[in-house]
């Protein structure tokens, strides 16, 4: 580990053990880089707790929409060779894509959640998630519910579809083979990052489990008129759904299954160099995560600010979080990234692995 970061360490490591004996959490990984070397990797409890199996550094959770970073990465490595442009109408490569009155819509749209198809039949099943042409063929018939760019709308489980096909249909390659082939394999973490998770491979994850999370998309779908229309009851992001071997090993591209340490090496080199490898100049880094815009989203009615693909924070970074807790964030201006997965799928409690996210930046900060 890079520099004096003991104290850092201890601090990150009591509060996991802290919030894993209060039972807030069960398994949780934490990792972060500076100046593309890793000064942090912190993974305690269990990665299966109904046999005992520890969470180790090396175990891939299902981080929900944390994936969508992984998901976006892949876009813009490609656009970083030529392969993609941002401003590609998805109809050109989809010609499916262009029904009622789509044809407008750019892969920049898909990216910034503006594409007005954030939508799914009230009726999907997980099982439809395990057949690709399936979904593809539901996101080419849907209507819009905005022209494109007028409404920013939280693309929850469409956010996948869209960006992967278009991957897809330019490539001849499926997203996750992508994510394997050029970037996890050139980092070095071909077995830590994953949009769909190897038959093989299976046996390896940590098993996520319910805290409190579906008590939370109940109030949601109570609550929030759009809610159900982005996430149906039968696909709700949970630990339900992250549990089925059928869904994780088909690619969902909306989330992903990943190590906290292969995350944050992942923005690592998004925004430096890692071990010679840097994945996108200093000018796309900065096309990718220049805000598009603050405004109102449609699904929870908040502020929300995303760049291509990443969310972006006021305090500088950007990133993705996922329902539940995990989360991957960089920090260009500090060289810092974070990442963090966990087990127990929780909310309205708090949020404790972002707290440690700014306990992090914060040491990082003050010795800047």
């Amino acid at each position: 580990m890079g520099g004096n970061w003991d104290g850092l360490r201890a601090d990150v490591r009591q509060r996991i053990d802290e919030l894993i004996a209060a039972g807030r959490e069960a398994g949780v990984q934490v990792a972060a880089y500076l100046d593309g070397e890793p000064i942090l990797e912190v993974h305690a409890g269990a990665a299966d707790r109904a046999t005992g199996r520890p969470l180790t550094a090396d175990t891939p959770v299902w981080s929900v929409s944390t994936g969508k970073a992984l998901t976006a990465t892949v876009v813009h490595v490609l656009a970083e060779r030529g392969e993609l442009d941002y401003d590609l109408r998805i109809a050109e490569v989809w010609p499916e894509f262009a029904r009622h009155g789509k044809d407008g819509v750019t892969l920049r749209h898909a990216l910034t959640h503006t594409a007005g198809v954030p939508a799914l039949p009230a009726d999907v099943i997980p099982e439809d998630f395990t057949d690709w042409d399936r979904m593809c063929q539901m996101v080419a018939d849907a209507e819009p519910i905005a022209p494109p760019g007028e409404l920013k709308a939280y693309h929850a489980w469409t956010f996948g579809w869209l960006v992967g096909e278009v991957v897809r249909r330019v490539t001849g390659r499926r997203v996750s083979q992508v994510l394997a082939e050029d970037v996890a394999g050139p980092l070095g973490v071909p077995g830590e990052l994953y949009l769909g998770v190897p038959a093989a491979e299976l046996g390896r994850l940590a098993r996520v489990e319910d805290r409190n999370l579906s008590a939370l998309f109940d109030y949601a779908s109570a609550n929030l008129p759009n809610f159900d229309r982005v996430a149906p009851p039968g696909v709700r992001p949970g630990a339900e759904i992250g549990s089925r071997a059928d869904v994780l090993t088909a690619d969902v591209p909306a989330t992903g299954t990943m190590t906290a340490r292969a995350a944050a090496r992942m923005l690592a080199a998004l925004i430096g160099e890692v071990d010679g490898v840097r994945l996108i100049s200093p000018a796309r880094l900065r096309a990718a995560t220049t805000p598009a815009g603050p405004g109102r989203e449609w699904v929870f009615g908040q502020e929300a600010t995303w760049g291509l693909g990443y969310a972006v924070d006021s305090d500088g970074s950007f990133g993705a979080a996922g329902s539940g807790g995990s989360l991957a964030y960089a920090y260009p201006e500090l060289g810092l990234t974070v990442a963090a997965t966990k087990t127990l799928l929780g909310a309205g409690d708090g949020d404790p692995m972002e707290d440690l996210r700014v306990l992090i930046r914060d040491a990082v900060t003050a010795e800047r």
